[in-house]
């Protein structure tokens, strides 16, 4: 399959709704799976309160802050598994704290036994790790934030 081929397969598992899909062309085979939405994630980390008396409440969760203009989301260009270090026994990559410059290896992405490196679109201090290693990324997934 060609990149063109995938990024059509992508768009159409994006548009289409479906929460898991499978494409096979030859010996080539794409599995597409949806991971929960931040909503559906969100409840289900919300413990299940007890049905004893109601206690005085806490004031509302403040709303979540708004994206700061200083950091850039790098965000995966591919479906696959994201790694953090080059080999299972190598130090990662970057670490929260680091200063990265354009270009630099942040991590790898295996997608379709292939490694993909990611690197870092403009130069700053990693301000956040956004994805745990050997854990699946979906297209567009938010990987780091870097600050200027």
């Amino acid at each position: 399959m060609t990149i063109k081929e995938i990024e059509e397969i992508l768009a159409i598992f994006h548009a289409s709704g479906v929460h898991e899909m499978e494409v096979q062309r030859g010996e080539n085979r794409l599995r597409l799976r949806r991971g929960p939405t931040e909503r559906e994630w969100m409840e289900s980390a919300v413990p299940a309160t007890p049905s004893a008396p109601a206690a005085p409440t806490s004031p509302p969760p403040a709303k979540p802050a708004a994206p700061d203009p200083n950091e850039t989301l790098v965000k995966s260009p591919i479906v696959g598994t994201y790694y953090d270090c080059p080999k299972p026994e190598a130090p990662p990559f970057v670490k929260v704290g680091d200063r990265v410059e354009a270009g630099q290896v942040l991590c790898i992405i295996e997608s379709m036994k292939l490694m993909n490196e990611i690197e870092a679109e403009i130069s700053g201090v990693v301000a956040a790790k956004l994805v745990e290693n050997g854990r699946p990324v979906e297209y567009g997934e938010a990987l780091f934030a870097i600050r200027r």
